[in-house]
C-alpha cells in the first residue's frame, strides 16, 4: 500500500512562491510516474504537472508553464512542486498522485493514477 503526504501549501500573495513536497511511503517511487494535480472550488480536477519514474521526462499544463517546475528525489521518495509568479487563480487544493503501473512519459488524466494523497490548500491573495 502507497501512502502520499503533501506539505508546503498555504496563503501567500500574488507574485510570491511556495514549493509544495510529497512524501511517499510503502513503496518506493523509482519506478513509478507521479503528478500534481489541483482542485478547486466548483471545479473538477485538474492535471498541474507530471513526472517520470526516472524524472528524465516532465510535463506540466500550459496554464503553468514556466511559473511551476516538479522534481524528484528518489533517494528519498520526494516529488516536489515549484511555484513561482503566483497567481489568484492557481488557488486550490493541490494533490500529489502515483501511478502504479507506469514509469514512462507522465499523463495528464486522473484515472491513471492510483494513488493519491490528501491535498494540501494553497491560496494566493489579490
Amino acid at each position: 500500500q502507497v501512502q502520499l503526504v503533501e506539505s508546503g501549501g498555504g496563503l501567500v500573495q500574488a507574485g510570491g512562491s511556495l514549493r509544495l513536497s510529497c512524501a511517499a511511503s510503502g513503496r518506493t517511487v523509482t519506478s513509478y510516474r507521479m503528478g500534481w494535480f489541483r482542485q478547486a472550488p466548483g471545479k473538477e480536477r485538474e492535471f498541474v504537472a507530471g513526472i517520470s519514474g526516472s524524472g528524465r521526462n516532465t510535463d506540466s499544463a500550459d496554464s503553468v508553464k514556466g511559473r511551476f517546475t516538479i522534481s524528484r528525489d528518489n533517494a528519498k521518495n520526494m516529488v516536489y512542486l515549484q511555484m513561482n509568479s503566483l497567481k489568484p487563480e492557481d488557488t486550490a487544493v493541490y494533490y500529489c498522485a502515483l501511478d502504479g503501473d507506469s514509469s514512462g512519459y507522465p499523463s495528464r488524466r486522473t484515472a491513471a493514477y492510483d494513488y493519491w494523497g490528501q491535498g494540501t490548500q494553497v491560496t494566493v491573495s489579490s
